[in-house]
């Protein structure tokens, strides 16, 4: 009995048609790390930390099944989408402060944009 080839898709990859059992997983040899990294948005970067810092993101990492660095992205993201949550709102107060001050010349509106 012959077994029917599934091509090597995208889609067939995503769906599990191709498998998904980790006995034929296996880790490629031929990694263009470069790629890799364009493909994914990434940027190598080299940067000091304490040691302890490290030693507490991987155990956080480890009780939430990740490695660090995937974890330690997450952290910087969260932390640099708040900053700009944070800087817009207090640019949004200024403006409306701004426009509380000479309500005639403005008639309430705020030039956004």
């Amino acid at each position: 009995m012959s077994k029917k080839k599934i091509e090597g898709t995208p889609e067939a990859w995503e769906d599990g048609s191709l498998g998904r059992d980790e006995e034929y997983v296996r880790v490629s040899k031929n990694v263009d790390d470069a790629a890799l990294n364009e493909a994914a948005g990434l940027q190598p970067i080299s940067i000091r930390l304490q040691k302890s810092l490290i030693e507490d993101f991987k155990m956080i990492a480890e009780i939430n099944g990740i490695g660090y660095q995937p974890l330690i992205r997450q952290v910087l993201k969260r932390f640099a989408d708040a900053e700009k949550k944070r800087i817009l709102r207090e640019r949004a107060a200024e403006l409306r402060e701004l426009g509380d001050d000479d309500p005639d010349e403005s008639n309430g509106k705020v030039a956004c944009g």
